[in-house]
């Protein structure tokens, strides 16, 4: 077993502090249960706890680590910009790299504007939507998680066209009703809803790969289909790759999936792991911002020197590496690997990957959308996320978040981690 000691102590010292002590939910662990550990330091594909204990982490602070943690030349940029400076608030020269590194990769963004988070990013894209079409209404989708401003914090109806209703107290039921939810791939009811809501709707917007319910797919011909009905009704598509960008390709989600987006929202890996998020488009659209149009956004640590310089580095280090390659490679060898052991085990699982973002599903059948989702055992999850944690391997505290690889996992780490899941599974 695991010494905690020190981390049972801080967890208990933060809860006289801090709300349930933890400064984003998922950390608590209440949907597997236990208390969380607290990381003293990381390195490449490794966390060490403050107790002492390592762990393959598939984590990867939800993302940004797609190098690894600590990658040499990230950090490397973070104190050659510091020693300039940590915050002006005035424009710095990374800023404009970093919008034209974004545009190089994303020809569906013809401007872009810092922000710093993926919150921000998507509220202010919903923002410049309903700014730029003069519409109220958006369309979002059940398992898609766009951040926590009000409009977004809204769970589905009682049916497809029906309003949705606050997901979380504090947010006016005024503000939900504008906000249509419906079921990720499900073409039928897109159809119905703009049929319904005839030059009302703004935008959709939409995880090209949700990985905020776990990890699932768009059916094929999905993403070409919500780019088709968007344009015919006057509405903007928004893809939030605020996960997915630059990560499923040095494109994104757009460039695997070939679609063109009107509006894009980044976050993540553009900040080398420091705060960041940026959202961008067609020039006509994004020209609707303040200080040249009639929509306003603003954020005195947007396009932070230090993030930037974070962001950049690691961007650089993406492209020079041709690491989308390796990270393919690596996701079909855990892929397969964990499959391998599920079947062993005689165990149903569901394993749904994209690149180098996956999860596992304990459920006999497919997972295309939330509701498949909810099907999953969670007690059967619940067990298995202890065992592995027991075996050195932290994956996400919840059957509901994807898993992330970075290229600075080994092949020694995936089989230490297949190897710990047969165990594991053979006891469920």
């Amino acid at each position: 077993m695991r010494n905690l000691a020190r981390s049972e102590a801080l967890f208990a010292e933060a809860l006289e502090h801090i709300p349930g002590g933890v400064n984003s939910p998922v950390r608590a662990f209440r949907a597997v249960g236990g208390r969380p550990f607290f990381v003293d330091h990381a390195a490449g594909a490794r966390v060490r706890d403050v107790d002492g204990n390592e762990y393959v982490d598939y984590v990867g602070t939800w993302g940004p680590a797609i190098l690894g943690h600590a990658h040499p030349k990230i950090i490397a940029a973070i104190k050659a910009a510091a020693d300039h400076g940590t915050s002006f608030g005035i424009p710095n020269p990374f800023e404009v790299t970093m919008a034209k590194v974004i545009k190089a990769a994303y020809p569906s963004v013809g401007k872009v504007r810092m922000c710093n988070s993926g919150t921000e990013a998507c509220m202010s894209a919903i923002r410049l939507a309903r700014g730029f079409t003069k519409r109220d209404k958006i369309i979002k989708f059940d398992g898609c998680y766009h951040g926590h401003a009000d409009s977004l914090l809204v769970k589905a109806g009682s049916g497809a066209l029906t309003f949705g209703h606050p997901d979380s107290a504090g947010v006016p039921a005024d503000f939900a009703r504008h906000t249509l939810v419906l079921p990720f791939n499900d073409e039928a009811a897109v159809t119905a809803t703009f049929a319904a809501n005839p030059s009302v709707i703004a935008a959709i917007i939409v995880e090209p790969v949700p990985g905020n319910a776990g990890l699932y797919l768009p059916r094929p011909g999905y993403l070409e289909f919500l780019s088709r009905i968007t344009a015919a009704h006057g509405a903007l598509l928004i893809f939030d790759e605020v996960m997915t960008g630059f990560r499923l390709a040095f494109g994104g989600a757009q460039a695997r999936f070939g679609i063109t987006p009107d509006l894009s929202c980044f976050g993540k890996i553009i900040g080398g792991g420091l705060p960041v998020g940026a959202f961008g488009g067609r020039t006509d659209i994004m020209d609707y911002l303040a200080p040249l149009g009639p929509v306003y956004q603003a954020g005195t640590l947007s396009g932070n020197p230090l993030a930037m310089a974070a962001g950049l580095a690691a961007l650089e280090e993406l492209r020079a590496t041709n690491a989308h390659a390796r990270l393919e490679t690596l996701g079909a060898a855990l892929e397969a690997g964990l499959s391998r052991a599920a079947k062993s085990a005689g165990v149903p699982v569901q394993f749904n990957r994209c690149g180098s973002m996956f999860c596992g599903y304990f459920t006999s059948e497919p997972v295309h959308n939330l509701a498949d989702a909810m099907k999953s055992d969670r007690e059967r999850f619940k067990k298995f996320f202890h065992g592995m944690l027991d075996a050195g391997v932290y994956l996400a505290p919840s059957q509901f978040e994807a898993g992330f690889l970075s290229t600075a996992h080994t092949e020694a780490d995936l089989e230490l981690t297949v190897s710990a899941a047969a165990r594991v599974m053979k006891g469920l």
